[in-house]
């Protein structure tokens, strides 16, 4: 076991740092917003892959002021592709407590930075550390993964048990002169260099005073005992077409996308025909008849952290038959037999698509296949987009 009070393998990290450390646009700025952002972007999303999304962000809310006045329907289009969209609205909300409440300055103390919304003590320790230098722990999976191995620790990573008792080693073994790159070496070696499952020890600068390597434990530590069940949902999929629009649907303003659009869906069906009663029976309540082809022309499958999907993806063609029940009435005779006239005329005929947006619901639309880039997509809903051409077959 490594001596605690005395790392020896600490600055031999850093010295390997300060020449492998990645060239990443929010290092070595000073700025907590930049810092902030950089690391919630970087939560469960690669730091490669999440590069593009921290460029445009930046260039879309280049300040605090820019992010707190931004709509959350501006945030979530900006976050797309990044997936866990709570993490993008927590951020406006975290941003907006700083400007309204600490005068635009992101504090400086652990307790104030993780009052605000979505911090919590990692993000905390990040920012304080890497934009203020101050001495404070960032501890997220890579940290416990590489002092588990380091330290010989045999308790579940994910425990509480085994989360504290790795905190208290990085606690004791956080340098005072560089807590910033320190933790940065950490986030850059875990990437680099001891790797989940099959750590690089030949790469490794440290491998000569680690627990796991010197007992031939890399391969068992660390211990992690997931405890999630992932539920498995089928979800079957609707690419339906109105002449030259897509039908598309808001989810809840709650739970899992929230408030994202996505094609007509449902969930849990059993068989094909099942899925296209359903399918009819949801765009029947909007007044349309659905012809829906039995070719399937996607499939796809997306793991939430509880769920996963198994989706399957049809085309349909809509027909608008029955707008009694969108048509607006006053209460006497008159009107009412007006409407049922106006009605009779419209039925099994193509309707003009601007009297159709107006009567849908307003968690319901029709638009082209030009707008979609306007829109926050409800995760895999998105990688549909694919298959619908700029220009549908336009309805006679």
């Amino acid at each position: 076991m490594i001596d605690e009070k005395s790392p020896r393998w600490v600055p031999q990290l850093l010295a390997w740092y300060d020449v492998n450390k990645r060239d990443l646009p929010w290092r070595d700025c000073g700025d907590p917003y930049k810092v902030w952002v950089s690391e919630v972007m970087s939560q469960q999303t690669r730091i490669e892959a999440m590069k593009p999304y921290y460029d445009n962000w930046m260039r879309l809310f280049p300040t605090l002021e820019d992010l707190a006045k931004s709509t959350e329907d501006e945030v979530v289009h900006a976050w797309q592709g990044l997936g866990y969209y709570s993490r993008a609205r927590n951020l406006r909300l975290g941003v907006q407590d700083v400007v309204n409440n600490y005068g635009g300055v992101v504090p400086r103390n652990r307790k104030d930075m993780e009052s605000l919304k979505g911090v919590g003590s990692y993000t905390a320790g990040a920012v304080l550390s890497m934009a203020y230098g101050e001495r404070e722990v960032a501890v997220d999976g890579n940290v416990l993964r590489i002092y588990a191995r380091l330290y010989g620790v045999e308790d579940d990573i994910l425990s509480t048990k085994g989360k504290k008792r790795i905190t208290e080693i990085v606690e004791a073994t956080l340098p005072h002169d560089r807590p910033g790159d320190f933790n940065q070496s950490l986030m850059d070696f875990g990437s680099a260099v001891c790797i989940p499952k099959t750590p690089r020890c030949g790469d490794c600068p440290i491998v000569n005073m680690c627990y796991a390597y010197q007992h031939s434990m890399t391969d068992t530590l660390p211990v992690r005992i997931k405890k999630t069940k992932v539920v498995d949902v089928p979800v079957w999929v609707g690419i339906f077409n109105y002449g030259d629009y897509y039908l598309l649907h808001k989810r809840p303003n709650r739970g899992l996308l929230r408030s994202m659009w996505e094609f007509p869906s449902v969930e849990n069906a059993t068989s094909f025909d099942d899925a296209e009663q359903s399918l009819a029976r949801l765009v029947g309540e909007l007044g349309f008849e659905l012809s829906l082809q039995p070719v399937m022309v996607k499939e796809l499958t997306h793991v939430f952290s509880h769920r996963k999907w198994f989706m399957k993806a049809f085309r349909g063609d809509l027909e608008f038959v029955n707008v009694a029940n969108q048509i607006t009435t006053q209460n006497n005779s008159s009107d009412k037999a007006f409407a049922t006239s106006q009605t009779a005329d419209l039925t099994h005929t193509t309707v003009d698509i601007g009297v159709i947006r107006q009567q849908l619901p307003k968690d319901w639309m029709l638009i082209k296949r030009s707008e979609f880039a306007d829109y926050a997509w409800a995760g895999p809903h998105g990688k549909l987009t694919e298959l619908c051409p700029i220009d549908s077959v336009i309805r006679t």
